[in-house]
């Protein structure tokens, strides 16, 4: 009974081990596309496990999008040259990244370039062209 027991009980675990993995592998974005948007930064979520960088994208019609970028943490981010104080909000940046697959408005965040005086900041170096 207690074999039983301890296999069921390890069912649950592997199923959150799963999710966890592919969660972490990325395959929520669309690593064979790029997008690059120009706005104005909302808010720069310096947090762990992952970073966000959300950016009001104005379209075409006038209306405004929130576009969301994942990042890694602050620990991370701090070791490639980005720090929390570097996107205050009402800044304009163009940034690069990997789209959703599911068209939502977000992606994984490549690179920003800030307006203001032209700086790249990679969130993704591996990338670098």
């Amino acid at each position: 009974m207690k074999k039983v027991s301890l296999a069921l009980s390890a069912v649950p675990i592997a199923f959150w081990m799963t999710d966890g993995i592919a969660h972490h592998a990325g395959v929520m974005f669309d690593t064979e596309t790029t997008i690059t948007l120009t706005g104005v930064v909302r808010e720069f979520q310096f947090t762990n496990p992952h970073s966000w960088l959300l950016l009001d994208v104005t379209n075409e019609d006038g209306s405004v999008t929130t576009w969301g970028f994942e990042a890694e943490g602050p620990t991370t981010l701090m070791r490639r040259g980005i720090s929390f104080g570097d996107f205050p909000p009402g800044s304009r940046l163009t940034i690069t990244g990997y789209p959703m697959r599911d068209g939502q408005p977000a992606g994984e965040w490549v690179m920003a370039v800030r307006e203001s005086d032209g700086e790249e900041f990679w969130a993704r170096p591996q990338d670098r062209e």
